[in-house]
């Protein structure tokens, strides 16, 4: 059997992975990675996809020195790495590539009629799903799902903090050289103690959100689509048709839903209204997510105490936009993701997801397509 194996011409890789039958266990630091940032693994092994085949060409952004060469370490001959500086590269090189690593658009699926796995650097997908050519091929498409959760989650902490504190109030009176301790009217610090934080979206993201709240003393409860359950240190967990009636109970809200046509717009004026007049509506999800104009007018109005912002639509907000100046609001330009680690986590998923797809494993952070996410 092994000597016709060798006969059929097939490439060595996929050979090899034949022969090597069930999946042997994962290196040790694939296995800290997993565990570390709680990835999902595929239920089913990738090499029982009816595309699945060995990989010969795989185009990847060649984003930092060296990086190309640490991940050819260990792979077989056969298996050929091409960076691409620049999406235009990557349009070059994709014609007759098997995957392709860091690039997504409708040009680069067009063109690369053979790819067969497509790995994207975000968590944020459905500018890829929605792809005419990705919706008719279907490839496998995986994405860094919960690898920016930990990062994302203390930024939602320092904007949270920083409104509960009142501390854009005392920055103005700073910038003035005012010594002024009074309480910023009509709000006040807040303390987060014993205070409700709702988690809208209880993915990787909101996961890491409600670990963090808890520890400082908040009550979190939120709101998942999949089904109503959490980690212990999440005391309720509700589906979506739960969430007017916990917005009412919540004093911080913090939406981390992906864009996908049901959340879309679902932060509207009926949802601030639900609120407490003294929540902060805090946003590292997708900016479409929520009705902007809507948003402006509950701050405007009082309906809301403030909000966070990370994510708008439209993004890059452009000057003038109301959100600039509506009453206590702080608004971040799309960084909540951004730290001193740069991308080293992420290209630890594209090393371990490389060799699994090598040897038909099953494969990390995988997007169910009719999702989106």
């Amino acid at each position: 059997m092994h000597t016709a194996l060798f006969n059929t011409g097939w490439p060595l890789a996929l050979v090899l992975a034949l022969l090597a039958g069930p999946a042997t266990a994962a290196p040790a630091d694939e296995v800290a990675l997993i565990e570390r940032h709680a990835l999902a693994e595929a239920q089913a092994p990738v090499r029982e996809r009816a595309d699945w085949r060995a990989l010969r060409k795989i185009v990847v952004a060649d984003m930092e020195p060296g990086r190309l060469d640490w991940l050819r370490q260990g792979l077989p001959a056969d298996v050929h790495i091409v960076g691409a500086r620049n999406a235009a590269e990557a349009l070059e090189q994709v014609t007759d590539a098997d995957a392709l690593i860091g690039f997504c658009s409708e040009e680069l699926l067009e063109r690369g009629v053979d790819l067969v796995w497509v790995q994207v650097l975000v968590a944020g997908v459905e500018s890829c799903v929605d792809l005419p050519a990705m919706q008719a091929r279907q490839p496998l498409l995986t994405n860094m799902q919960r690898v920016t959760g930990p990062v994302i989650a203390e930024h939602v902490m320092a904007l949270t903090l920083a409104l509960a504190r009142a501390l854009p109030d005392y920055q103005r009176a700073q910038d003035a050289e005012r010594w002024d301790r009074e309480a910023p009217a009509p709000r006040g610090p807040m303390s987060l103690e014993g205070r409700r934080l709702l988690v809208v979206g209880l993915g990787g993201i909101g996961i890491e959100v409600a670990r963090r709240a808890h520890a400082f003393g908040m009550e979190v409860h939120a709101v998942r689509a999949s089904r109503p359950e959490g980690p212990e240190f999440v005391a309720r967990v509700v589906l979506p048709e739960g969430l007017a009636a916990e917005l009412a109970e919540a004093d911080v809200v913090v939406n981390a839903l992906p864009l996908t046509p049901e959340t879309e717009g679902q932060f509207d004026r009926a949802m601030f209204e639900a609120m407490p007049a003294h929540a902060l509506f805090i946003n590292v999800g997708r900016g479409g997510t929520v009705v902007t104009a809507d948003l402006v007018a509950a701050l405007e109005e009082g309906l809301i105490g403030g909000a966070g912002i990370d994510v708008t639509e439209p993004s890059p907000l452009p000057s003038g936009h109301p959100l600039w100046r509506a009453p206590n609001t702080l608004i971040t330009p799309h960084v909540a993701a951004r730290s001193e680690l740069g991308f080293a986590v992420r290209w630890e998923v594209v090393r371990a997801n490389l060799r699994r797809y090598l040897e038909g494993e099953p494969m990390l952070s995988v997007v169910d397509l009719e999702r989106g996410y």
